[in-house]
């Protein structure tokens, strides 16, 4: 990196984290676990809640090895965010709640408050783990530091501005950290679309990725073991969302700060108008990293740092021949691409679909080469990190970004980092505040003994998310990762709110076992998949989980004595 670049990173990075302390400097404790804002400011800070690191790190990489197809999982937000508009916020507003599991006790009784939370306290507590995790191997690879240390830096600077502003501070910076992140993105298209026009137009480019099967926008199957299509991304996509933005603390706590239901309608709608075109931008310009590296050669494996324990070991003889087959490769896809191009510029179908062929084939010869790789990898390092596709971003960044731009990307990827770890801290936070500390041990709080207190739970569930961080390692690809955990645990909470809000007659009693033995089901579904005996598609985990709450619910009501139960929100 050029010191322009240093510069560049440090001062976005310092200028969001002094501006959101200096905005939150009045601050009690009710600006702390909730905050006051206006409706495109909770819309910014929604979708910023979201875009954390491993957006910019991951969805790239999805778009670069599976294409388009990862959008369709955002497709049913939209349905639920319209029926959380029309359901949940006017009850969310009517109780001036702090938490979205206040209303649970309203309903049910304090311990279905307490599983709520808890599933949701275990749910985003890993995810501001591997929040961290993500962008610490950024900087762990571009600037050579330890990854542990990188961790605690990375922990460090987001826990100060969170444990000082809590949610106004969180609010704030998040309007500062999209406008970097949108920026820096487009940014990187222009760049990418520069590099390629020598070869082809940005429409062209699109057609390459299109017969290289990369603009997969849509698939029609319904295949319960797809992980991705149109109907996964409409139904389980929309309990995902309903259980995200209707039950995630991290989520309520953003748009309950408006001042009015009008507000917090309007900026959790804003959210549903921009988040599926942002995400296709994302995804796209990893199609386009595709389609720029079928010009320039790419790494033989974008995780160089395995490449050169290789390289450094008995096997780099190995190492070097594969190397002469990829450079092989790699030139004969090239003639392919400039085939299949001049066949497009031609509108000569037949010559299109013969370069396609060759296309095909190559590919083939250019899995077995990388497949080689692989096996000499571990070879080496039997424990190697063999899934390369949160690198291929980054590497593009790093190598063929200008003076400048390196820096301004790299201030893209920690500002998503710092923006969805503060939200999920301030979230943790205030739920730990408010539905266990404040209800079970000091009902008596006063506001500056619960401002005290949560700065200190932030403290905790700051450190405790850097020590995850420690813990964590590579998935097959980060976002999926997160995505994994909110949907083991997002369809229980949203069945037990789904009961709450339209099963009038349940009772506490009921929806609480049928919450436990629904989270059972899921977990045990996990692991079936997880060691392939039997095989079903994550999404579908958000409308199994809630299903079973409901239906087990109803079902234990009716076993209940006259169809009543002992019911007390009494602790």
């Amino acid at each position: 990196m050029n010191t322009w670049d240093y510069v560049i990173l440090i001062g976005s990075l310092a200028a969001i984290v002094i501006y959101g302390i200096w905005k939150s400097r009045k601050g009690d404790a009710n600006d702390f676990l909730r905050g006051r804002t206006q409706w495109w400011t909770i819309g910014l800070s929604i979708m910023a809640t979201q875009a954390s690191a491993i957006t910019f790190l991951s969805t790239p990489g999805l778009g670069y090895e599976e294409g388009m197809s990862f959008v369709q999982f955002y497709f049913g937000m939209p349905i639920a965010l319209v029926l959380i508009c029309a359901f949940a916020i006017p009850l969310y507003f009517k109780l001036k709640v702090y938490t979205a599991y206040e209303f649970l006790e309203n309903r049910f009784d304090i311990k279905t408050r307490w599983l709520a939370a808890f599933l949701f306290l275990i749910s985003r507590g890993l995810a501001a783990g591997i929040t961290i995790y993500a962008p610490a191997i950024v900087l762990s690879k571009v600037m050579g530091w330890h990854l542990d240390t990188t961790i605690l830096i990375i922990g460090a600077i987001v826990i100060l501005y969170t444990v000082v502003g809590g949610a106004v501070a969180v609010s704030q910076t998040h309007k500062l950290q999209m406008g970097v992140m949108m920026g820096g993105m487009i940014t990187a298209l222009i760049v990418i679309f520069y590099y390629l026009s020598p070869h082809l137009s940005p429409g062209e480019a699109v057609q390459v990725a299109g017969k290289m099967g990369k603009m997969n926008i849509i698939d029609l199957e319904f295949d319960p073991g797809s992980k991705y299509n149109l109907w996964s991304g409409l139904i389980g996509g929309c309990f995902l969302a309903l259980s995200y933005f209707g039950t995630d603390q991290s989520q309520v706590q953003r748009y309950i700060s408006g001042k009015s239901m009008t507000e917090m309608r309007m900026g959790l709608l804003f959210n549903g108008f921009f988040k599926i075109p942002m995400q296709f931008l994302i995804l796209f310009i990893g199609v386009m990293t595709f389609v720029f590296y079928l010009y320039v050669q790419p790494p033989i494996f974008f995780n160089q740092v395995e490449v050169e324990q290789v390289r450094q070991s008995d096997q780099a003889d190995k190492l070097t021949e594969l190397e002469s087959a990829s450079t092989a490769v790699f030139e004969e896809k090239r003639d392919a691409t400039n085939e299949m191009v001049e066949a497009i510029r031609a509108e000569n179908p037949s010559g299109i679909d013969k370069a396609q062929e060759r296309i095909d084939r190559i590919q083939e010869q250019e899995a077995e080469v990388k497949s080689g790789v692989i096996d000499l990898i571990t070879s080496v390092n039997p424990d190697a990190e063999t899934k390369s596709g949160d690198y291929i971003f980054i590497t593009f960044i790093t190598q063929y970004l200008p003076v400048g731009l390196v820096g301004l990307l790299l201030a893209v990827i920690f500002s998503g980092a710092m923006s969805s770890t503060s939200a999920e801290l301030n979230a943790l936070a205030s739920t730990t505040a408010v539905d266990f500390y404040k209800r079970r041990i000091n009902t008596q709080a006063s506001d500056k003994r619960m401002l005290g207190m949560s700065r200190w739970f932030t403290l905790g569930w700051g450190l405790l998310a850097v020590w995850f961080a420690h813990m964590a390692s590579l998935f097959e690809n980060l976002i999926e990762l997160v995505n994994i955990l909110g949907s083991l645990f997002y369809g229980t909470i949203l069945g037990i709110f789904l009961v709450a809000i339209f099963i009038k007659y349940v009772k506490g009693h009921a929806v609480f076992i049928a919450a436990i033995l629904a989270e059972a089901v899921i977990v045990t579904l996990f692991f079936l998949d997880k060691y392939d005996i039997y095989n079903m598609a994550y999404l579908w985990y958000n409308l199994i989980g809630p299903a079973l709450v409901i239906v087990l619910s109803i079902i234990l009501q009716s076993m209940w004595p006259g169809g009543k139960e002992p019911q007390s929100n009494n602790p």
